[in-house]
């Protein structure tokens, strides 16, 4: 089965919505894990592991730690390194690169400018043939966690804390937008 779409898998809600989104529109794809250095790594590889394993996608884990700590929260530049490290990565029938980004954030890295700006730097490298797709760039966080009880995505599967390689904090943002999204089921 020939495989055009590399979605940037990091074990949570938003790429698995992603994983679900292309095998439903007919596009099989790649999961693609990178361990950048976050602190919560380890269980967002196994998380992203099950996916896979669920979907029966092949996923791609690559490691890159750096010199400075991850914290949580905003990170300067990791949309545009996940991006970037997928296009270098990328099989050459990738046709789609996906990102599980969503409105509803003050991040600028999860913006249609963010993506307009990255989609002109793969134009440099691949001239219009691998496009960055971001399919629920509209919605909120509620949304696609609607969208996947909707279609019973398996959210039992993702790990959303930033914080914790063991189990989730509690505390941090991600931690806070699960709790708040499953007292509202």
């Amino acid at each position: 089965m020939s495989r055009e779409v590399l979605i940037l898998l990091s074990g949570g809600i938003d790429s698995t919505a992603c994983v679900d989104f292309y095998i439903d529109f007919g596009r099989p794809p790649f999961g693609f894990f990178i361990d950048y250095g976050q602190p919560a790594a380890k269980k967002e590889a196994e998380s992203a592991k099950a996916i896979a394993d669920y979907y029966s996608i092949p996923v791609i884990f690559s490691k890159w730690k750096g010199h400075t700590d991850k914290i949580s929260g905003f990170i300067n530049g990791r949309n545009s390194f996940l991006i970037t490290a997928a296009l270098m990565e990328c099989p050459i029938n990738v046709s789609v690169i996906a990102i599980g980004i969503h409105s509803g954030t003050d991040y600028k890295d999860c913006s249609k400018q963010f993506l307009t700006s990255m989609q002109n730097v793969i134009d440099i490298y691949k001239n219009g043939r691998l496009h960055l797709s971001a399919p629920f760039i509209d919605f909120t966080k509620a949304e696609i966690y609607f969208y996947c009880i909707e279609r019973r995505i398996p959210i039992e599967l993702t790990y959303s804390c930033e914080n914790s390689d063991s189990s989730p904090c509690g505390e941090c943002l991600s931690c806070k937008d699960r709790e708040i999204l499953n007292a509202s089921l």
